[in-house]
């Protein structure tokens, strides 16, 4: 091999070496994100909290009124087995050994309204309280002796 190109072949090695040194130093000087990355990333986020929490808070509310349902079909089998125990209708929850459950306690009250007829009948109301009252069109179900529910569209 001639000097001259040990030289160039040195020459080469440094350059390499050099680019290398350049490239290691670019990648540690861009750790992290930039404001704007970030700025970016924080109002995707608002955006899409923005679209979902309405959802939410929607989907709660129907939950809600799921188990208010529930408890009133509860509370009509119970007034049922009544008027075939005692022949009435009871006018309380605490005649039916039953109490508000917890998931309806601060959303929704229950009333039972009996008649004694003839023939003897109940109508029984869950009213919405609170944030429930914002469940538009179903703030209050309504379910009678004969089974018949309203609104129609909330059951």
């Amino acid at each position: 091999m001639c000097v001259g190109s040990l030289y160039a072949f040195v020459g080469r090695e440094t350059t390499n070496r050099e680019l290398r040194n350049r490239m290691d130093t670019a990648r540690n000087h861009q750790r992290g994100f930039t404001l704007i990355e970030l700025m970016i990333v924080v109002a995707i986020v608002a955006i899409l909290a923005a679209i979902a929490f309405p959802s939410y808070q929607s989907q709660v509310r129907k939950s809600r009124r799921a188990a208010a349902a529930s408890f009133l079909m509860q509370v009509a089998g119970r007034q049922q087995q009544r008027m075939l125990d005692v022949r009435s209708y009871a006018s309380a929850l605490a005649d039916l050994n039953l109490s508000l459950p917890s998931e309806m306690t601060g959303h929704y009250t229950v009333d039972i309204v009996p008649d004694v007829g003839p023939p003897p009948s109940f109508t029984l109301t869950a009213t919405a309280v609170g944030k429930q009252a914002a469940d538009s069109g179903c703030s209050e179900l309504t379910l009678t002796n004969t089974g018949v529910k309203s609104p129609t569209q909330c059951w």
